[in-house]
């Protein structure tokens, strides 16, 4: 495979299996450089599945996933990634600057010493994302979207060129979603590349200005103009329908 210097993270012939049931089909996918991209697709049509397997969370049976055109391992440094807040231990007894801090260590290493500089890159997350008085609070005694911002926090600190996040605005209030949302622009207009798994209909117009439709396989992907259309949201969410009724 010969990648494309236009490609931020080129997916090529991936299929993805729990057991030995395909979840994804010959996923063939090409996301440019400074997008911030929408996953989007029914319950159960694999978009946490597609970019665990992006990064190496989750084993491929085939395929081939590159970034910038290398490996995951050789660009971990250089990703970010939000996961699920349900996937994660909120009662494990830390605070939130020592979980933000913990986004430091995929540049110094996980055995070297907090510098002052990385705490000051610390606080700087936390005050991006207005948590600076809950700076020193137990996570397990925060609000659902009050987590969210800390593991948003956690990925700038890394300073990163793409950033995964699997559906950042679940279970969480309108002022942190717009919050949120704000610093994925922002981050955006910096040349950086955001790939969100998003389940919202209504708002991916008005927050992404590209998307990826995806139902076991890809449906389509590529610019809200030219993607997001009532063809292929029918495309999308009625093949689910057919597959279940044996069309």
């Amino acid at each position: 495979m010969v990648p494309c210097k236009n490609y931020v993270v080129e997916v090529v012939d991936m299929t993805v299996a729990y057991q030995v049931k395909p979840v994804l089909w010959d996923i063939d996918l090409k996301i440019p450089r400074g997008v911030l991209m929408a996953v989007v697709g029914p319950n159960g049509a694999g978009k946490s599945t597609l970019i665990k397997a992006m990064l190496d969370i989750i084993k491929p049976i085939s395929g081939t996933v590159l970034f910038n055109g290398h490996t995951y391992a050789a660009q971990r440094k250089k990703i970010g990634y939000v996961p699920q807040r349900g996937s994660v231990d909120w009662d494990f007894p830390t605070t939130v600057l020592d979980v933000v801090l913990m986004g430091c260590y995929a540049n110094i290493g996980w055995f070297k010493r907090i510098r002052k500089s990385d705490k000051e890159k610390a606080l700087e997350a936390i005050h991006r994302v207005d948590m600076e008085e809950y700076s020193n609070r137990q996570i397990s005694q925060l609000s659902g979207g009050q987590q969210q911002r800390v593991f948003l926090a956690r990925a700038l600190v890394q300073d990163a060129d793409i950033y995964f996040m699997d559906e950042p605005f679940q279970g969480v209030d309108i002022k942190t979603e717009r919050a949120v949302i704000n610093i994925l622009k922002a981050l955006r207009q910096n040349g950086k590349t955001v790939i969100v798994v998003h389940h919202d209909l209504q708002t991916v117009s008005d927050y992404f200005d590209w998307v990826t439709l995806l139902n076991k396989r890809i449906i389509a992907s590529g610019s809200i103009k030219n993607v997001f259309t009532d063809e292929n949201l029918e495309k999308t969410f009625l093949s689910t329908e057919k597959v279940l009724l044996g069309r």
